[in-house]
């Protein structure tokens, strides 16, 4: 008995449940509530350094990096929320102190467009590999075998 060949769609169902899977493990929240100086810490690891190119305010040792951990600790030690110390920080600094876009608006675009652009570029390779698929192999013509026969005797 042959065995029966494997649908394509089954190994993509299959892909499609593993990305699945990762994404929502990935984008899991962190179990607990946090301690004050953990949660300074974890919002000032979102936010740049005011002065420094390509640092986290929580990795810089800059002075003004330094003013942004206190004042994150000292509105965390006060009991404002998460968003509206990086709201008071956007405020003070521009929407340039984030290290993350935000999630809403213009910024949700950069969180869009490569999702989009990703299933686009899946659906084209897909009707590619189907179109390829249905063009199937031509047949060779009797000048093609005897081109090849020439091509051995020779």
């Amino acid at each position: 008995m042959t065995p029966r060949p494997r649908s394509p769609r089954l190994g993509v169902a299959a892909l499609v449940v593993v990305v699945v899977a990762a994404l929502a493990v990935g984008s899991r929240g962190e179990a607990g509530p946090a301690t004050p100086a953990a949660r300074a810490d974890r919002l000032a690891a979102r936010v740049r350094c005011p002065t420094c190119a390509g640092l986290s305010a929580a990795e810089s040792e800059a002075a003004s990096s330094q003013a942004v951990r206190q004042e994150i600790r000292a509105r965390v030690d006060a009991g404002a929320s998460d968003d509206a110390i990086l709201g008071y920080l956007v405020d003070r600094y521009g929407e340039d102190i984030l290290l993350t876009p935000p999630s809403t608006g213009t910024g949700s675009l950069v969180w869009v467009l490569p999702v989009v652009a990703l299933v686009l570029a899946g659906g084209a390779l897909a009707a590619a590999f189907r179109r390829w698929r249905a063009a199937g192999a031509e047949a060779a013509t009797d000048d093609d075998r005897a081109l090849v026969a020439r091509a051995r005797e020779g």
